[in-house]
C-alpha cells in the first residue's frame, strides 16, 4: 500500500535536530538506506547517534551495514559517537516500557551527549521492537504523539521506522499523521504533492528521477492554465540537477497560457535556475537574489 505524500513529507537528508520523523520500508535491503543516511549526516554534524535496530539483527551486522555506507561508522562506534543498542538497554533499570520511562531516558541521553561535547542526540528506532515485546499498539501511538517536549529545544532528533509488512495500513497511516515529519522511503527518491496552492516537489531531481520530475511539472502547468497562476515549491528538494533545471525552464517557456509561475526555492537553486535562463521568462518569478526562500 502506498504511503501518502503531503505537507509533512521530507527527505531524510533534510533531517535536523528538533525533528521527529516517521519512516517506512517494505524490503530488508532498502531498510538500511534511510538509517545509513541519517547516521552519516548525524556523525558529520557532530551529533551523537543512537541506533535501535530490529532486535532480530545482531549489533555486529548493524555496524557492518552502516560501515558499508560510511567508513567513519566503525571509528565513531569505537569512540562512542555512534551507539548501537536496544530498547531493553535504553530504558534500564526499568523492565517495563512506558512512554514516560523512554522519554526520561532519552532526555538524560541528550543531556549527556551535550555535556560530552556533541551538538545533540539523534536516535533511529526500528519499530520492530514493538512486536518483539508484544506491545499494545495504542501505548506506542500515545508515546509517538506525546513526546513534543523532547524536541522543544532542538537538541534531539528521532526517526521511527515502520516495516509495512508488520503493521496494518490503518496503524501506519495513524503513525504517519502522528509525526510532524514523514520521510520518503529512500534517499534519492522524488515525490510530488499537489495542493490547492500548486506543486510541491520533495527529494532529488536528478538523472534517476528526471522523467518523474518532468511529468509532475508538465501536469501542474497544464492544470494551472485556466487559473493563470501556479506556485512551484522546490523548498523541499535536496538536489536539483542542471538537466532538471533546464527542463523546468523549457516547460515554463512553453506554458505561456500560465501567466505567472511563482517559484519558492533555496538561494542556491534560484541561482541555478537563473543560469539556465529563468530571467528571460516573463511568466517566471524567482526569489530575489540574495533573499531568503519565500
Amino acid at each position: 500500500m502506498p504511503v501518502a505524500v503531503d505537507t509533512r513529507t521530507r527527505a531524510v537528508e533534510s533531517m535536523r535536530l528538533g525533528d521527529h520523523a516517521f519512516a517506512h520500508y517494505a524490503d530488508d535491503g532498502v531498510r538500511w538506506e534511510t538509517l545509513a543516511a541519517f547516521t552519516q549526516l548525524g556523525l558529520a554534524h557532530g551529533d551523537r547517534v543512537v541506533v535501535l535496530a530490529d532486535p532480530a539483527v545482531p549489533d555486529t551486522q548493524v555496524l557492518e551495514r552502516l560501515a558499508a555506507w560510511s567508513p567513519a561508522a566503525e571509528e565513531a562506534e569505537f569512540r562512542g559517537q555512534l551507539q548501537i543498542t536496544s530498547m531493553h538497554a535504553l530504558i534500564r533499570p526499568h523492565r517495563r516500557f512506558t512512554a514516560q520511562h523512554q522519554i526520561d531516558r532519552l532526555w538524560e541521553e541528550t543531556e549527556r551527549a551535550r555535556h560530552e561535547g556533541y551538538t545533540g542526540l539523534r536516535s533511529f528506532v526500528d519499530m520492530a521492537w514493538v512486536q518483539d515485546w508484544g506491545m499494545d499498539i495504542e501505548a506506542v501511538m500515545y508515546r509517538e504523539t506525546h513526546a513534543d517536549a523532547l524536541f522543544a529545544d532542538r537538541s534531539y532528533a528521532e526517526v521511527c521506522a515502520y516495516d509495512r509488512r508488520r503493521f496494518e495500513p490503518d496503524v501506519l497511516e495513524a503513525m504517519r499523521v502522528g509525526h510532524p515529519v514523514a520521510l520518503l522511503e529512500r534517499p534519492g527518491d522524488l515525490a510530488a504533492h499537489h495542493s490547492i496552492n500548486g506543486l510541491h516537489l520533495i527529494g532529488d531531481a536528478d538523472a534517476a528521477t528526471a522523467a518523474q520530475f518532468q511529468a509532475a511539472v508538465h501536469d501542474a502547468l497544464a492544470a494551472a492554465a485556466t487559473a493563470d497562476r501556479l506556485l512551484l515549491d522546490l523548498t523541499r528538494l535536496c538536489f536539483l540537477s542542471m538537466t532538471c533545471a533546464r527542463t523546468l525552464i523549457s516547460l515554463v517557456a512553453d506554458a505561456q497560457e500560465c501567466r505567472r509561475v511563482d517559484v519558492r526555492c533555496s538561494p542556491f537553486h534560484a541561482r541555478l535556475l537563473r543560469r539556465t535562463g529563468a530571467e528571460a521568462l516573463g511568466n517566471l518569478a524567482l526569489p530575489p537574489p540574495g533573499g531568503n526562500t519565500r
